[in-house]
């Protein structure tokens, strides 16, 4: 079914479009029939990805559009896991989020006509980690951490806030893992579907993941509430983007395995996971147990609460177009 982002025609701003969760934005948006601008590093290769049924820009540097912007994704960010996080390497995570943040800000602030919302991605990060044994879920109240990936993702959400102080709504979407047909799934895959799965470390670190399609179906969810009058002072600050059910990330492997007819008896060392990827191992190491507390008490329903369903629908039912 096609999501449903709001009743009237909206001109939407989104950063970040040509990623795995930003082309599947994109289509959605464009499927319930708003005006999508994406800000891209590459316009005239987004241009054509998206079937040049969007505007492109490079810049926001003169970025007046007719009509005005009245929502803003901003979905942009390197790629948190890949190379080893060197001095150089947290500087680029760090810019690639604040820094663009920030000019989005700064434009909002030079418009003649400020944008209604800003939904902001962010991670669970934010949260930093867990100590193994420690079951208590993690919902949008609980601290930040002074460790790197926690810091990261509080910078990243300060500087979304700044648009608050100009009148618009900010959203901090924190995502957990994002399971689809790109993204980390595909290479989490590889080792399983060639039969060597099994659990990483010790296997029992908490694993908070979302179906890309609930992602959507929540920021769309969000967006709604946003246009009803009567929700108006409420729909502001953080959302953990993450299904009901987390689980140890040992019977991730083993379900995924089950539905490849793989094994899952092989288990990667933590200490050849440090050595390999150093302080960055932390992020598949050390379990972080979120739960989706706001978007429950609201009543939203995922179309993908448990882990087999999720996995299910993406490794069993091949290709499928975005929405």
């Amino acid at each position: 079914m096609p999501l449903h982002f709001s009743d009237k025609q909206t001109h939407v701003l989104v950063s970040g479009a040509t990623g795995f969760i930003g082309r599947h934005l994109v289509h959605a948006l464009l499927a319930d029939g708003h005006q999508v601008t994406v800000l891209s590093r590459h316009p005239e290769r987004a241009l054509q990805l998206f079937h040049r049924r969007v505007a492109a820009i490079a810049s926001l540097t003169g970025f007046a559009p007719t009509p005005p912007v009245q929502v803003v994704v901003n979905l942009a960010g390197a790629r948190i896991l890949g190379p080893r996080w060197s001095d150089r390497r947290k500087t680029v995570l760090r810019e690639s989020r604040t820094r663009l943040t920030n000019q989005l800000v700064q434009w909002m602030a030079a418009a003649s006509h400020k944008p209604e919302l800003l939904l902001s991605a962010s991670a669970i990060g934010y949260y930093g980690i867990e100590p193994q044994g420690d079951d208590t879920p993690l919902t949008e109240d609980s601290p930040p951490q002074a460790i790197f990936m926690s810091q990261l993702c509080q910078e990243w959400e300060n500087a979304a806030e700044g648009a608050s102080a100009l009148g618009v709504r900010v959203v901090r979407m924190r995502f957990g893992l994002v399971l689809g047909e790109q993204g980390a799934l595909p290479m989490m895959m590889l080792p399983i579907r060639l039969g060597l799965g099994g659990p990483l470390g010790s296997g029992r670190q908490w694993l908070s993941w979302i179906h890309v399609d609930d992602l959507l179906r929540a920021i769309a969810h969000i967006w709604r509430r946003h246009a009803r009058a009567e929700s108006a002072a409420g729909e502001a600050g953080a959302y953990n983007f993450t299904a009901p059910q987390a689980v140890p990330q040992q019977q991730f492997s083993a379900t995924a395995a089950e539905l490849c007819h793989r094994p899952c008896i092989l288990p990667t060392p933590a200490f050849a996971m440090r050595l390999l990827l150093g302080e960055q191992a932390d992020l598949l190491l050390e379990g972080q147990r979120v739960t989706p507390q706001r978007l429950q008490a609201q009543g939203f329903a995922f179309v993908y609460p448990e882990l087999r369903g999720a996995l299910a629908s993406l490794l069993q039912a091949g290709p499928r177009s975005a929405l």
